[in-house]
């Protein structure tokens, strides 16, 4: 009698999650997963505070060994709770603790369990992935398959907004690198558009009435594609497979996978306030490392001569002076940029080496990933893309002693791209050395995937100062105020800017103007997370640039501890605090035309009086009873709080 009873509960449980009905909830309650089949499509929905955020909205893969799409039945849901807890120096928060609910639900299609849907819900996020199982064709078992197309879909409001940056066309831009991450975020704009006709790169932020969402996804890997977001009329988003073009046509657009196989994690970050898409930690989450790290990887502080003198500054001379340089800041590392195997040569780069070592300054050295994906001259080449040639060039650069790699011209975001990437960290991790990625794909939750990755570009980043006075004019408004709030948040990013030149060249005197103050400079090292960054800065900087922001480059760390948003927009301004050990850093931005003045809360702050960076100067400042502060962001500026 009471197995019958137990029984009954459960088929009753299971009718219900068939037709329709809530499969997970978020562990405070306030986020609500729905997922239903209808006519044999699964669809989902996502409501946040009684809200629909997402509305219904449609889920499955299509494969070369049956349809994941249509026809199904869901079998059971499968429910338990997760948590988490792990450290990682190099992303925005050191120590997390994650809590989420998970369900698993079990899709069969006549009669076979051919795939599941897994959902995991935390207090700020959604993050879902399939797994694809092995089926019967015919008389055989299919244990691989190719994944044609995913079907997953965002339905959001019509009167959204949206703050997206459009994919580019493949095979163009300079030497036919893009897509290269590297387009300008649109700033409220309606949606239904796709771009320019190529969707738009993750993380994708949205404002509804009453909520923010942040879509992505994380997990990726050499098992899979990059992904894009695919803008259709009236609020509807489809995830897109890379173009046929890109890499210069090398490689299939779809998913070769071994069964059972999941698929990346889909991400939706959601909250009432911007605080919860800025301090999500969901890329990192819902991943697992790959391997251990080789050694324990020192991150910090570096400079760059390229920013500033470009391709003629690599060359032997300049790149020891900019090691004195970094020395002379107290800095970890110097960036020897493009073409140094020919303007310096291996034999001298050792020699820098060495010198390097007795200033306490270890050297990155750039390389060219190119085999046949786009034209980008720059040398050296053809070495990242060969297994053979790089573990040489590796294993001399451990022998070197050469701290890490900046790897540069990628082809795009089909499979074999990202088993490039894949290959290239794990052999690096086997020589002891940092990886950065510049004219890349999104890093997909790589700092915790992989122990020896640094930073990826994957932005509109410094170069463009250099190149374009508009970029200058606009820094404020493109970089500082969206950036925060979009590319940044999912990982790090490796912008290369806080400049204290007035002028992107060697003379300080001509070219392309910083329109952006000295606080600005400051404000942006705290705001832009790295845990290393090589910053703009220039030797003549000793001497030209005021001693208070110099002092304060010196010292502002690249590694954290805690992150608080307080307040901002994108696109407006961004006011944030960042704690290092025991010392905080609050930062803020200003892209509008007005100054912006507020009083801060800031009860993370001990009584007492602060160092106060603003309007161009450093004063001291006492908080009040209450820990509040009045500060003022000038149009271009920026604020910096410490204590």
């Amino acid at each position: 009698m009471k197995k019958t009873y137990l029984l009954a509960l459960a088929l009753i449980e299971l009718a219900c999650s068939a037709n329709a009905g809530t499969i997970a909830t978020s562990p405070d309650g306030r986020i609500v997963v729905d997922l239903s089949v209808k006519d044999g499509r699964p669809v989902y929905q996502v409501s946040y505070d009684n809200q629909v955020v997402v509305q219904e909205s449609a889920l499955g893969l299509v494969t070369n060994v049956g349809n994941l799409s249509t026809d199904l039945q869901l079998q059971e849901v499968k429910k338990r709770d997760v948590k988490d807890e792990y450290s990682l120096r190099n992303i925005k928060q050191s120590h997390v603790v994650y809590e989420a609910r998970e369900a698993t639900a079990q899709l069969t299609q006549k009669g076979q369990h051919v795939m599941d849907i897994t959902f995991r819900v935390s207090n700020r996020d959604v993050a879902f992935r399939y797994t694809v199982l092995p089926r019967r064709v015919g008389r055989e078992e299919a244990r691989c398959c190719i994944v044609q197309e995913e079907c997953t879909s965002y339905q959001l409001p019509s009167t959204a907004t949206s703050f997206l940056a459009p994919q580019a066309k493949p095979m163009t831009g300079f030497a036919r690198t893009a897509p290269s991450y590297e387009t300008t975020y649109g700033i409220d704009q309606p949606v239904g558009k796709n771009g320019w006709g190529n969707g738009y790169t993750f993380p994708c932020l949205f404002k509804e009435e009453g909520a923010w969402l942040l879509i992505s996804e994380t997990g990726t890997d050499g098992s899979y594609v990059g992904c894009r977001l695919l803008g259709q009329p009236d609020g509807l988003y489809k995830v897109g497979f890379p173009q046929e073009t890109e890499g210069n046509g090398w490689g299939p657009t779809t998913v070769q996978m071994a069964l059972p196989g999941a698929t990346p994690w889909r991400t939706i970050t959601v909250g009432s306030s911007l605080a919860s898409v800025v301090e999500t930690t969901v890329a990192w989450d819902v991943v697992q490392p790959k391997y251990k790290a080789s050694r324990q990887y020192e991150y910090g502080k570096g400079t760059w001569s390229w920013i500033i003198g470009m391709d003629s500054s690599c060359n032997f001379d300049e790149q020891k002076r900019y090691i004195d340089f970094a020395a002379a800041m107290g800095y970890r590392s110097v960036l020897v940029d493009a073409l140094w195997d020919v303007q310096i040569g291996y034999d001298r780069i050792a020699e820098l080496a060495r010198y390097g070592q007795t200033k306490g300054v270890g050297l990155y050295l750039w390389y060219n990933s190119n085999g046949s994906w786009n034209d980008a001259p720059q040398s050296p080449k053809g070495i990242m893309n060969n297994s053979t040639k790089r573990k040489q060039d590796m294993k001399w650069m451990h022998d070197t002693g050469i701290l890490g790699i900046k790897v540069d011209f990628f082809g795009g975001d089909k499979q074999n791209m990202m088993q490039l990437y894949e290959d290239i960290l794990s052999d690096a991790n086997d020589y002891g050395l940092l990886v950065i990625f510049h004219g890349c794909t999104l890093p997909r939750g790589w700092e915790r995937m992989y122990p020896n990755y640094a930073a990826s570009e994957a932005i509109l980043a410094s170069e463009n100062l250099h190149f374009s006075q508009g970029f200058c004019d606009n820094e404020a408004r493109d970089c500082g105020t969206m950036y925060p709030f979009t590319r940044n948040v999912v990982g790090s990013m490796d912008f290369g800017g806080s400049a204290l030149n007035k002028y992107y060249n060697a003379d300080n005197s001509k070219g392309s103007q910083r329109k952006t103050s000295d606080v600005y400079a400051l404000a942006t090292a705290v705001i832009f997370q790295s845990a290393v960054q090589h910053f703009a800065l220039a030797p003549n900087n000793l001497t030209d640039a005021p001693s208070w922001a110099i002092d304060f480059m010196k010292q502002v760390p690249t590694t954290w501890d805690e992150l608080r948003f307080i307040d901002g927009y994108p696109g407006r301004f961004v006011i944030m605090a960042r704690r290092s050990g025991n010392k905080w850093y609050v930062a803020g931005v200003n892209a509008t035309s007005q100054p912006i003045r507020q009083t801060l809360a800031l009860p993370m702050l001990a009584d007492g009086t602060v160092q106060l960076y603003q309007n161009n100067q450093l004063a001291t400042a006492k908080l009040s009873k209450k820990k509040t502060l009045k500060i003022e962001i000038p149009t271009n500026g920026g604020v910096v709080i410490t204590q």
